[in-house]
Order: structure tokens, then C-alpha cells, then sequence
């Protein structure tokens, strides 16, 4: 096979994209605080905790978090995200210690590459046993500054954000 003719098969490593480059910024160790508004009650929930995002060879990152819950505990989280160079998407994965389901992002950045929503599917937490839509919207805001916003979709269409954490490098 030639040079001109090779293709690209699932188990060649493909090289990393700007994409890949992007997720690089969010590498190091993070403080966060957050507001979240859960439920009926509309003073929303504070917390504060920290996070650790690694990289993964040059295609993908972890981030692994702690956060104060609001019966007191110590949350633990777990995000994975890459960009999938055939689909040409952000493609990643999230798990909390606070619930059992694992949330699947697929998501792409916006034109001016600071803004990334992640939509997922995910248990409605207003009607049990149904399922509603979601989005994890990150934004670089700075390279010691990142907002994560997390919002749902109605039944009506319209979103409703119940999240916002700032998170800030640890110097």
C-alpha cells in the first residue's frame, strides 16, 4: 500500500486536531465554587470544592472532582471528554458519586472557540421515569478561568439553566 493510498483505520492513532489542543487548556488543578438551584426552593445551593483535568496521551482528558453536597457530604465526580475525529464532535462521559447513571456528552465548540455545550440525555428529575434533555456548557473564559453552566429542557422546549460553577487555577 502506498503512502497516497493509506487510510486510516480504528486502531491508528489519528493526530491530535485543534480540538484536542482546546481540551489541553483545561489540564491542571482547578478550585470551584458553584450555585445550583434545586427544586422548588429558589435559593439556590452553595458549594465549593476542587478539580484535577489530565491528559490522556494528546487525545483526551480527565477531570476528576470533589464538591461539597448539599446534605454536607463530599461528592466525587468524573469527567472524560476528547474530540472524535470521524463523527467531528466533542465526545466524552460523566459520573457523579451522588447518582447512578452515567451521563454521555456529544457536543462541538462554538465559532469562536470559547464556548463548548455538551448535550446529553439524562433522568428527568421532575417527572420520575422519564427522560429529559440537557447541556454542560463549558467556557474558557480566560486560561486561570473557566464557567461551567448546566441547564434542561422542558417539556415546552425552552431551557432552563440550574447550575453555574466557576472554577479558578490553583496558582
Amino acid at each position: 500500500m502506498t503512502t497516497e493510498t493509506k487510510k486510516e483505520t480504528p486502531c491508528m492513532k489519528p493526530e491530535p486536531q485543534k480540538e484536542h489542543e482546546w481540551l489541553q487548556k483545561m489540564i491542571g488543578e482547578w478550585t470551584i465554587e458553584s450555585e445550583c438551584v434545586m427544586g422548588p426552593d429558589p435559593e439556590p445551593f452553595k458549594s465549593v470544592g476542587r478539580e484535577t483535568v489530565r491528559a490522556v496521551g494528546d487525545l483526551w482528558i480527565v477531570a476528576e472532582g470533589e464538591m461539597t453536597s448539599p446534605d454536607g457530604d463530599t461528592g466525587q465526580t468524573m469527567m472524560t471528554l476528547g474530540f472524535d475525529h470521524v463523527k467531528k464532535k466533542f465526545v466524552g462521559s460523566w459520573i457523579g458519586s451522588m447518582m447512578s447513571n452515567m451521563w454521555v456528552y456529544e457536543g462541538q465548540l462554538d465559532a469562536a472557540q470559547k464556548v463548548l455545550p455538551l448535550d446529553t440525555v439524562g433522568p428527568d428529575f421532575v417527572t420520575e421515569g422519564k427522560e429529559a434533555k440537557y447541556q454542560d456548557i463549558h467556557e474558557i473564559v480566560s486560561d486561570d478561568h473557566r464557567i461551567l453552566k448546566s441547564q434542561t429542557q422542558g417539556a415546552d422546549g425552552k431551557w432552563t439553566q440550574f447550575m453555574t460553577a466557576h472554577y479558578r487555577r490553583k496558582k
